[in-house]
């Protein structure tokens, strides 16, 4: 996984803690049979860490003084977000169904842990293929951490305790590299220890994550106290990190729910005091980019939270995140910092304007919908380019990654009274699934570029979001382009080397190439599924999330777990997929 892959995560940056907020319950009143909803024990097995970074002394001390405090106040009423559901909508048919979907996708959970924890446990990773433990994220069992949540949900009791055991007796000092990545650490281990004890109480997690976040809060002791995302644990000891002159922008926004739960939770106010301060640094300079709401992908720390000279925008890589906060730690606070919701609207109507489109598509004449039939309603995201002030040209690419934002329009229109979001969010979250089926396999790839309706000269911004004919010979055109650009429309990796009989299938309308076709067992995709039929209460997206899943298994499953595969375009559905060896934890902790 790169450097910022999540988010998806997209993320799980604390999604729990804010549904059960806001929703007031993570799954239907009617499904929510789990042996998991049982009274907290108390675990004997902490063993603390052998660094305290609690006493470290900071070479760039923050003055007590100057720490900026939770807002106070009792939290604002705020709208409802989940649809009312109705017996007649909860029906035994429909509760059978969903029972026993929930059932396989139990399963499929089950299936995974056993493997990981008869062939990785406490590692990071397992291979699913070679059956051993890997270690990509520091060695401390990120796979651990980071599923707690999930043995939780699932009633999974026993798996759990064994976990949080083994969770106890890590050693935040002790790791199988040199260094980590800041973000990878919060979202993967402080969310997920954040996450499962929200959930179940165990005053264990709690412990670990305190001891985790001061370990992580000596990422701010530079002389700005701006982070630092390389993290090397000699360097951080010492208080010589320092802050980059180009950090992704999700380093910046993806910190602020895990780092402000924190504080709510111990009562010190410095670990949100340093969250805050990222904010007022990115609010303050929200409306001074190129495309005024929208930060570039990456961003200047050494002369504060100052948009770099990058000149590309996206909801993608290394973006995501940081976006998909804004609404979440508004909810976190509980409505308590408007902040939260002015960048957060500001950018969404900045991102529709700049980043979103409406492929091409054909009508049902060519097989490719049913006959006759027009084109489904859908939005994809996409990247831009801007090299003057709130002027921009659209990149069509269509990332894995940016499917989450189906879900964070939809969650911010219930949550800030834009119906109109809502629907894009519907129109987002569809796109994903028509990408996800116009494959065989039925995935759609981690990166991929298509022909999108343009924008006409004497229309506003929104004409790029309007329905348009198809045009065959434009297709054509931009296909070779796209070909003649690449010298091939497909990802090529010689780290798992295609068959000599390996014929690349003719790509589906309107995609002109696809620059990575992996899929690395991501959830952005079905994830904006269940935000949307949790808002609309529209069942077919049930529907759509369930062939999701079946796809998914029949692609990735393994022997004795689930694979990342390298290529989801394959000739013919239901072809053996080339598998990975490779099972990150967000498969667990946010897929299933």
């Amino acid at each position: 996984m790169t450097l910022l892959a999540s988010g998806r995560r997209l993320q799980r940056i604390l999604l729990l803690v804010v549904f059960f907020l806001v929703f007031g319950y993570l799954s239907y009143p009617s499904l929510s049979r789990s042996r998991g909803w049982q009274e907290a024990e108390t675990y004997e097995e902490y063993v603390q860490t052998s660094f305290d970074w609690a006493s470290r002394p900071m070479k760039n001390p923050i003055p007590e003084s100057s720490l900026i405090q939770l807002p106070e106040g009792p939290p604002r009423e705020l709208p409802r977000i989940q649809h009312a559901f109705t017996k007649d909508e909860l029906d035994k048919a429909h509760n059978e169904t969903q029972f026993q979907r929930r059932d396989a996708v139990r399963k499929a959970a089950q299936k995974s842990w056993k493997s990981y924890r008869a062939y990785a446990w406490r590692r990071d990773e397992l291979a699913p293929q070679s059956l051993i433990g890997r270690d990509s994220f520091a060695g401390w069992g990120a796979t651990l951490v980071d599923s707690l949540d999930t043995l939780w949900i699932m009633g999974l009791r026993e798996e759990f305790d064994e976990a949080v055991r083994a969770v106890g007796a890590i050693d935040w000092n002790k790791a199988s590299s040199s260094d980590c990545s800041l973000f990878e650490t919060n979202i993967r281990y402080l969310g997920g220890l954040l996450s499962a004890y929200d959930l179940s109480g165990q005053e264990i997690l709690l412990k670990k994550a305190v001891e985790l976040v001061d370990m992580l809060f000596a990422g701010f002791d530079t002389p700005n106290h701006l982070p630092a995302n390389s993290y090397n644990f000699k360097k951080a000891k010492n208080g010589e990190l320092e802050a980059s002159s180009r950090q992704p922008l999700a380093v910046l926004g993806s910190m602020s729910m895990e780092f402000t739960r924190l504080s709510q939770l111990t009562g010190d106010p410095k670990y949100y005091s340093v969250v805050e301060q990222l904010k007022r640094g990115l609010e303050k300079t929200q409306d001074k980019t190129n495309l005024p709401g929208l930060w570039p992908k990456y961003i200047d720390l050494i002369e504060g939270t100052r948009p770099s000279s990058d000149t590309l925008f996206t909801l993608g890589a290394q973006a995501d995140s940081a976006y998909e906060y804004l609404s979440k730690t508004y909810l976190l606070l509980g409505g308590l910092d408007p902040s939260y919701e002015k960048m957060h609207i500001k950018a969404m109507d900045a991102a529709v304007k700049h980043l979103l489109f409406r492929p091409m598509l054909p009508f049902g004449d060519d097989d490719t919908y049913e006959a006759g039939s027009p084109p489904p309603d859908i939005l994809l995201s996409g990247n831009a380019v801007s090299t003057q002030r709130d002027k921009s040209e659209l990149q069509p690419r269509v990332q894995h990654l940016g499917c989450f934002a189906g879900g964070m329009f939809a969650l911010g229109g219930k949550l800030f009274d834009r119906p109109d979001h809502v629907q894009i969010g519907e129109q987002l979250a569809r796109g994903c699934v028509w990408a996800y089926e116009a494959f065989s396999t039925g995935i759609m790839p981690e990166v991929s570029e298509l022909v999108p309706c343009e924008k006409k000269a004497d229309k506003d911004s929104d004409s790029r979001l309007v329905q348009c004919p198809w045009n065959e010979t434009k297709y054509r055109l931009k296909k070779k382009k796209a070909a003649a650009l690449s010298r091939t429309s497909s990802f090529t990796d010689n780290t798992n080397p295609k068959p000599n009989d390996y014929k690349i299938p003719l790509l589906p309308k309107p995609f002109t190439k696809i620059s990575n076709p992996r899929y690395l067992l991501r959830p952005e995709a079905i994830e904006s599924l269940f935000i949307l039929y949790r808002i609309t209460g529209k069942k077919d997206l049930l529907d759509m999330a369930w062939r999701m899943f079946s796809a998914i298994t029949k692609a990735t499953e393994t022997k004795f777990a689930f694979s990342a595969i390298e290529d989801v375009h394959t000739a013919n559905p239901g072809q053996p997929t080339i598998k990975m060896d490779s099972m990150e934890s967000f498969w667990m902790a946010e897929t299933l």
